[in-house]
């Protein structure tokens, strides 16, 4: 009802005025405005004491020898001051010496190299370069939930084709979640402008095959197709499998951006420093956008992650931090097997998708109704996750937040567990996580 004011004893409606001026249509369409999964199991909602293996950051801090950097940077005058908008010419010239061998070329500084606020914004700056209105965005499924919102506020169309995890019960292998090349070249229509590739992938873990990314490299030439490859977990690989940087591919290196992360590889989710690598006629146009988003990124942070990639290769700490995330990957799955519980064994980035479909609670279990009315996408997983959180003691995210309404039933059945967490967080959850045993049907 209008709200009623009083003037001189008489009573007048007054107009509502709470949303006088209609916001974009493209953050309902961005999913921007909905209440997803990371309001719903924010740690305000849930027990003080749960542990968080939800949300993919850190309980530890970066390497003492990055921090330190970090404060000599802030103790000079020069890095606490604007950057250049390609950012800092040390970190570019650092993620040059890094990168030039792995990519087969000697990476141009002052074209080929942009850092960003994250990896985010430098997606989304390159989405803002690239995209026309209605220009569609081919997304693998389960997709980085940042993907959709970029998309659509620049213009862009997501078209999405899913991963297909394996049939045969038991615990799998990532690189049992495969692409149907049929139903991608179905999915492919004239307004095709861009593909995106994840790999490693998040959430599923799987590192896409040489034999993958050249089907996606014909499809690329064959449509005239932007490539924007999401490498950010690059140095996440286990148990020896191949990165291939689509990049690297014959003909790929004109039309790919490849996406890094400095709070990946460091432990500094918040430091917000990413970059990107391509050819000028990519990096550019990206640039020209980047540079009207945010002008440039966080200077002393810069600082201290050109210092990482300087010192990470003599110091052995990527192959270092590769054996830790190995251990706890190993810490969670073990008590997965203790359980009984199939789940996916990723061969990169740091999440375990746990199948929770044989969890049961009370048929009377107080859900919350952000829970109980999120359609048929919410029946299990969310609810599982939530019962898990609230009953055990450990968090998670269902895998179905990362799907289109369509493809929901696929990842419905799982539940995301971050383990870039200490190696005692993580055995403390397994611990707990041994409750879930009643509840198993």
């Amino acid at each position: 009802m209008p709200a009623t004011a009083q003037t001189n004893g008489v009573h007048t409606q007054q107009k509502d005025r709470s949303n006088l001026i209609p916001f974009s249509s493209r953050l309902k369409e961005g999913r921007a405005l909905a209440q997803d999964v990371w309001s719903i199991f924010n740690a305000a909602n849930l027990p003080a004491d749960c542990i968080n293996l939800g949300q993919g950051y850190m309980n530890f801090a970066p390497p003492e020898w990055v921090k330190h950097a970090a404060e000599d940077a802030l103790n000079s005058v020069a890095t606490n001051h604007y950057s250049h908008p390609k950012g800092r010419l040390r970190l570019r010239e650092a993620i040059k010496d890094h990168y030039s061998p792995q990519f087969g070329r000697d990476l141009n500084v002052d074209s080929e190299i942009l850092v960003t606020s994250g990896a985010n914004e430098g997606q989304y700056s390159v989405f803002v370069a690239f995209l026309e209105q209605g220009d569609e965005v081919i997304m693998f499924e389960p997709f980085f939930d940042q993907y959709l919102p970029s998309v659509t506020f620049n213009g862009g169309v997501p078209v999405y084709v899913p991963l297909h995890p394996p049939k045969h019960e038991g615990s799998h292998s990532s690189s049992e979640w495969t692409i149907d090349f049929d139903e991608l070249r179905r999915a492919l229509t004239p307004r095709t402008k861009m593909i995106i590739v994840n790999t490693p992938h998040n959430p599923v873990g799987k590192v896409f095959t040489r034999q993958e990314l050249e089907q996606i490299a014909a499809i690329a030439e064959e449509h005239n197709l932007l490539v924007m490859s999401d490498e950010v977990y690059d140095s996440l690989v286990f148990d020896d499998n191949e990165h291939v940087r689509i990049a690297t591919l014959p003909g790929m290196w004109d039309r790919t951006v490849t996406v890094g992360s400095a709070g990946k590889m460091f432990a500094a989710t918040g430091w917000r420093v990413g970059w990107l690598i391509g050819p000028a006629s990519i990096i550019q146009p990206t640039l020209a956008a980047t540079t009207r988003i945010v002008f440039c990124s966080n200077s002393p942070l810069q600082e201290a992650a050109a210092v990482g990639l300087e010192e990470a290769t003599q110091r052995g700490f990527l192959d270092l931090q590769r054996k830790q995330y190995t251990e706890r990957r190993d810490i969670l799955t073990a008590g997965f097997d203790k359980l009984g519980m199939k789940y996916t064994v990723p061969q990169g980035s740091y999440f375990v998708l746990l199948d929770i479909s044989n969890v049961k609670w009370p048929e009377d279990y107080p859900f919350p109704e952000s829970v109980l009315g999120r359609g048929r996408d919410f029946r299990q997983a969310p609810r599982a996750c939530w019962f898990i959180a609230m009953e055990i003691g450990v968090s998670s995210i269902p895998v179905s937040e990362f799907y289109c309404e369509e493809h929901t039933s696929i990842g419905e059945n799982y539940a995301r567990f971050a383990f870039c967490k200490d190696v005692d967080t993580l055995k403390q959850a397994v611990e707990r996580l041994q409750k879930l045993k009643k509840y198993l049907a």
